[in-house]
């Protein structure tokens, strides 16, 4: 049995990318982060939408054309495919555990 709160390492210098399942249409991942953000140039566009949740932590998500949005413990959102977006912060008390389904 597996458990997505199980099995987080203990050095978090990088932040964790984890793949929990995928086939040709969704890959459903487990993402940790420790005061981690996405680089200061650059954003993710990715082909696929993307649904995540964060089941523990906090973070704030940073888009091109829209407002920042905070999210903590148990929000969740739904990113369509090519809105451009990054990680402008994570919580560095404690892990921040997201769920991320990439799907089409």
């Amino acid at each position: 049995m597996n458990n997505i709160f199980k099995d987080i390492p203990e050095d978090l210098s990088l932040e964790v990318f984890e793949d929990l399942t995928k086939s040709k249409n969704i890959k459903i991942e487990r993402i940790i982060s420790k005061g981690h953000s996405s680089p200061e140039t650059g954003w993710y566009d990715q082909t696929q939408n993307e649904w995540v949740i964060v089941l523990k932590g906090e973070a704030i998500l940073t888009f091109d054309n829209k407002p920042d949005i905070k999210l903590c413990q148990g929000d969740y959102l739904n990113i369509a495919a090519h809105q451009k977006h990054k990680v402008s912060w994570t919580t560095s008390e404690e892990e921040t555990i997201w769920l991320a389904i990439h799907y089409d």
